[in-house]
């Protein structure tokens, strides 16, 4: 081989450039014009939607604060995020990526401003990252948040080339001294759930699991949900709760404390909004769960205590509230389109901060 063939092959004389290296500007820049209309329909009073800038914005006095305390929290997808990749349908998880950070704002009595999303991937597809980011907008619409800004990382050799990981960033805000919980929730106060939509984004390595170990796809029909598969019914979208908690925060007063049923489910997250001398006393019988916890529990031969702290098992909020109040926080919930049910009440904690006094029938 001659000194000039082996100058012709060397990176210099290739002209490489970062395509070559798997990163692709021009897709990048092709998502950020494919998503800006997308992104405008999000605006809300205080924000400014128009993206590609350096930093997002947003006027807190706009908004209609005047001596705000902001709230942040963030976010994933998890490993539902697989059930998206595998049966090519993205249109959702974007909703779940909000739904899991809004609804960890409005327990504290914040109301969502403003959204921020990270996308990373091996291979940019701008079809499939245009329809996760409509369906973040669509969850910011929900939550009535301005998606401002975001992310959009391509990164081969870190991802497989259709892999892709989401990450969210919403900020709140509530007048000082209206934040959640108060210090008066006490022993007698009720307990009242919101229904779920199923899953939402917690416990997927386990449906995973339990989908191998049984031979099945995602493609397979859903035995739980007719006309489905299973992969489409188990990408139903987190539910969004804070149009209807913050109706009846602001309408009646009378929530003390919200408690987001995410992963850890009942026994992890309710205690994390009591007093240490508190129980939760549930009577799991008023619970009607989604099929698909039946099918899951018998599927995967699953007790009952593990459903429990890995699935939200049909309840996705649980509000407190005094008792003598319970009936004007139901109607105006109800009145939001909720379907609440009162689940038990507080009581002095001699023991575990969640006690069942029935269990839930799974079926199945």
């Amino acid at each position: 081989m001659s000194d000039q063939t082996q100058e012709s092959n060397s990176p210099a004389s290739n002209n490489l450039t970062y395509a070559d290296a798997g990163v692709d500007i021009d897709a990048g820049n092709a998502l950020v014009q494919a998503i800006k209309p997308i992104v405008k329909a999000t605006s809300r009073p205080g924000s400014d939607t128009e993206i590609g800038g350096f930093g997002g914005l947003f006027d807190l006095k706009a908004a209609g604060f005047s001596d705000p305390v902001l709230v942040a929290a963030n976010d994933g997808v998890g490993t539902k995020l697989k059930v998206a990749i595998e049966t090519g349908k993205h249109d959702t998880v974007g909703i779940d990526l909000v739904a899991m950070c809004v609804n960890d704002l409005v327990v504290q009595g914040a109301e969502p401003l403003f959204f921020l999303d990270y996308f990373a991937t091996g291979k940019l597809d701008v079809t499939a990252a245009t329809d996760v980011i409509a369906g973040i907008a669509e969850g910011c619409k929900q939550a009535n948040c301005a998606l401002i800004g975001g992310e959009t990382a391509e990164m081969p050799g870190m991802y497989a080339k259709d892999d892709y990981d989401l990450a969210g960033f919403a900020v709140g805000a509530a007048e000082r001294g209206t934040l959640l919980p108060s210090a008066d929730v006490k022993a007698g106060d009720v307990l009242i759930g919101l229904a779920s939509s199923g899953v939402h984004s917690n416990g997927f390595s386990l449906v995973r699991r339990i989908l191998e170990a049984n031979s099945l796809s995602f493609t397979d029909p859903a035995p739980f949900a007719e006309g489905k598969s299973i992969g489409e019914a188990l990408l139903e979208p987190t539910r969004i709760y804070v149009r209807s908690t913050l109706k009846a925060i602001r309408e009646t007063g009378a929530i003390k404390a919200l408690a987001h049923i995410t992963g850890g489910g009942f026994p992890e997250n309710i205690p994390r909004v009591l007093p240490s001398d508190l129980a939760a006393r549930l009577d799991l019988a008023k619970v009607t769960p989604p099929a698909v916890f039946g099918w899951l529990q018998k599927l995967g031969g699953v007790a009952n205590k593990e459903m429990l702290r890995t699935f939200n098992c049909g309840i996705g909020m649980i509000l407190v509230a005094d008792a003598d109040r319970a009936d004007a926080l139901m109607a105006v919930l109800k009145d939001a389109g909720e379907a609440p049910v009162v689940l038990g009440s507080l009581a002095p904690r001699d023991g575990d901060a969640v006690v069942y006094d029935s269990m839930i029938n799974f079926g199945g």
